[in-house]
């Protein structure tokens, strides 16, 4: 698309492109679901502030970045951009152990945060409306087969790959990791602890888009990504029991 421009050129548009299928995929989830969830609400399928509007409104939005990324990926004529393939039986190892990688080293920079005096804030997403048990449960499967290649499919595959046209592989990554933790800024606490939360998420994500760039197969760190979640709800499923 832009091979024939000056390298600071290619770059600019490039970066340009990242940040526009980001802008834009926010913009198509949010909007799928709120209409989701106002036409649940509206015909009585679900309440609002219950465990089930929470599921509905994750799953809509995370869903809706489906197609916006093919969309964009359709309106910029980069249909070959992400890589995607059924994971190998090697790849479903890659998975599983990255996935346990991940959480232990979640609860590293905790507790070194920690030593500092610093906490994180929480994510909204662990808070149950209701039944806790209930939520939790569902929150696995939606975390393994929703969040997580969502996620993934946007900023690895699309952002970071989109980048890695025009950059070496560790500024796509780090740029794309960035994008990541600011994603994830919108959780409960003080702007301090907010920061924190999103500078460990910065490095998860970093360890993801290095595993896309490793395997060059976006559902490789989406299912690592969902079921390093899914771990994270287990735990809490476990002691809400």
């Amino acid at each position: 698309m832009t091979d024939d421009l000056p390298v600071p050129v290619d770059r600019l548009v490039h970066v340009a492109s990242a940040a526009f299928a980001l802008v834009l995929s926010l913009l198509v989830a949010s909007l799928i679901a709120q209409l989701a969830t106002s036409a649940a609400v509206g015909v009585g399928v679900v309440a609002p502030e219950t465990n089930a509007f929470a599921l509905l409104q994750t799953v809509a939005t995370f869903a809706g970045f489906l197609p916006a990324v093919v969309g964009y990926l359709v309106i910029t004529d980069q249909r070959d951009l992400v890589s995607v393939s059924l994971p190998s039986l090697r790849e479903a190892g890659i998975i599983g152990v990255a996935a346990v990688a991940l959480y232990a080293l979640q609860i590293g920079l905790l507790l070194a945060l920690r030593e500092f005096g610093l906490r994180t804030g929480q994510n909204p997403a662990t808070a149950a409306a209701g039944d806790p048990v209930t939520y939790y449960a569902a929150m696995i499967a939606v975390s393994l087969f929703v969040v997580g290649p969502a996620e993934e499919l946007l900023l690895r595959g699309v952002v970071q790959g989109g980048l890695r046209r025009s950059f070496d592989a560790a500024p796509a990554i780090l740029v794309a990791a960035l994008a990541f933790g600011a994603l994830h800024g919108n959780i409960e606490g003080t702007a301090a602890e907010q920061v924190a939360y999103m500078g460990v998420t910065v490095v998860l994500g970093a360890i993801l888009g290095a595993l896309y760039e490793r395997t060059e197969n976006v559902l490789v760190p989406g299912l690592a990504h969902g079921l390093y979640n899914a771990i994270i709800f287990a735990g809490l499923l476990w002691g809400a029991l």
